[in-house]
């Protein structure tokens, strides 16, 4: 064998891979396909296919280090004196930004308003996005930058919440949020990468070997910057955002453009919000349409035409029922159209056939079916029963793909199985709806790889595929292999 062959001995199954990063043989054939010269590199554990992340906010994980972080308090009074300890490090007129509070967990889960902001930051324009980024918190100086008071009317798919005497109470929901953060500073180029390359090193210590980012160009171009230096860890399918189709339209861009660490895939869009932030568009007319429907299937037309994919995020079971009945005109439009609803957290059981008749992939987070478990039973109790449905869904046919929605959730893969899995029928929540752990297998690595048109490279441990695997011993991640070479390896006790 030529040089430059790696053998990963030790695990099961053993594997070989080529110079090119490819799979030589697998099992039995390893070491003798790998040749007397091959580089030995020795794994203790069960050796999966690579484990992909189908929905993912790099560009939210690349800000972690770059803005106040929210998350994980367990009050009102635990985010304010974050606030003003953060706040203090700034000149007077300097903008507070971050994001991860999550008032539902609060003793009083009352959403907050912009007075406690206005006092915790000293005055300074405040910008703290919810956990599920759906919505956001801001002070009066943010307000009064933004021009937005009494008299300003709120934008399509977006909520400006008021008292009693239309004052703006400091929360924004969803596109009310663009008034705001189109004013908020931005890191340097040179900053953002360094966010980005630990975000990536920490996606690949999860055993994560591929993501699908949902993100705007800003992270496109942060990631190309790091891939002409040769620093991607992993690999990474780019979905860019509605706003920026007309740009594909123009260059000629398709599906699939690119090369095996950085491409191009699809278009996300937005129908509704999110359960946290009450704006999950419901049948029972609740909730926010961020999209309408004669938008939507302009949309999906163009895509169609432009031979792009589309990503729709629909979370209320109103929100999917539109997404379906947009996409069913164009069932099998072209060779790799296969088009996506994000999160389908809340299926009508009539429209569970619907996904795989029409052929939409379901792109679900188990996940947030842990976070989301309580709001659920407190707010949503009539639709919990079809709630997170991956069972069903899997019953009827459907293709699922699932990944985390980091950073609103942990993107550590092995917690998104065991949700998928054996959590719902440990802790008794309609187990009915859990799915084997070989299906949720499956949804991390054929079906997620299906869902970008790289089946015939990724999602299996076989000849020719790309050689990038997750080790797991005893229940945690080991070592992350991407194209034949370590990406992450866990120091032996």
């Amino acid at each position: 064998m030529s040089a430059g062959a790696v053998l990963f001995a030790g695990c099961e199954p053993e594997v070989a891979a080529g110079p090119d990063g490819r799979i030589l043989a697998v099992g039995d054939g390893a070491r003798a396909a790998a040749g007397r010269g091959a580089e030995v590199m020795r794994l203790r554990g069960v050796a999966l296919p690579g484990l992909i992340d189908s929905h993912v906010h790099l560009e939210g994980l690349a800000d972690d280090d770059l803005t106040l972080d929210v998350g994980g308090v367990a009050s009102l009074e635990e985010a304010l004196q974050r606030v003003e300890t953060w706040a203090l490090k700034l000149p007077p007129d300097a903008w507070v930004v971050g994001a991860g509070w999550y008032n539902d967990l609060w003793p009083n889960p009352a959403f907050p308003t912009r007075r406690h902001l206005d006092t915790a930051a000293g005055g300074r324009p405040v910008y703290l996005v919810r956990k599920d980024g759906h919505s956001a918190w801001v002070s009066s100086a943010a307000l009064k930058l933004a021009g937005i008071g009494t008299a300003t009317d709120d934008s399509a798919g977006g909520v400006i919440d008021r008292d009693g005497r239309r004052q703006p109470t400091g929360i924004l929901r969803e596109t009310a949020m663009h008034a705001v953060s189109a004013l908020l500073p931005r890191a340097s180029d040179a900053d953002f990468d360094a966010g980005m390359v630990k975000a990536l090193a920490g996606l690949a210590e999860l055993g994560v070997t591929s993501v699908h980012a949902m993100d705007t160009a800003r992270g496109f171009a942060s990631l190309q910057r790091l891939h002409s230096a040769g620093r991607l860890p992993i690999r990474v399918t780019y979905n860019l955002p509605l706003a920026d189709l007309h740009h594909a339209e123009r260059l000629g861009v398709r599906s699939g453009w690119g090369d095996e660490w950085l491409r191009i895939w699809g278009v996300k869009a937005f129908l509704d919000g999110s359960l946290g932030s009450r704006t999950a568009e419901m049948l029972d007319g609740s909730g926010t349409s961020r999209l309408p429907q004669a938008e939507l299937v302009d949309m999906i037309d163009r895509c169609v035409r432009a031979e792009l994919n589309v990503c729709l995020h629909a979370i209320g079971d109103g929100a999917v029922r539109r997404a379906l009945d947009a996409l069913a005109r164009k069932r099998d439009a072209w060779r790799y159209w296969r088009p996506r609803i994000e999160h389908a957290q809340c299926v009508h059981p009539k429209d569970v056939p619907r996904f795989a008749k029409i052929g939409v992939i379901a792109s679900m987070q188990p996940i947030h079916a842990v976070a989301d478990r309580e709001l659920v039973d407190r707010y949503w109790s009539q639709v919990a029963t079809q709630s997170y449905a991956w069972g069903p869904l899997a019953q009827a046919g459907a293709m699922l793909a699932f990944g985390s929605d980091a950073p609103v959730e942990t993107a550590d893969p092995l917690q998104g199985i065991d949700a998928a899995t054996t959590w719902r029928r440990r802790v008794g929540w309609y187990p009915e709806l859990a799915i084997s752990r070989a299906k949720a297998l499956r949804a991390y690595t054929v079906t997620a790889a299906y869902a970008v048109g790289m089946e015939q490279h990724q999602g299996s441990l076989r000849f020719g595929k790309l050689c990038d695997m997750t080790v797991v011993d005893e229940d945690r991640v080991v070592a992350t292999i991407v194209g034949g070479k370590v990406s992450w390896r866990r120091t032996p006790r």
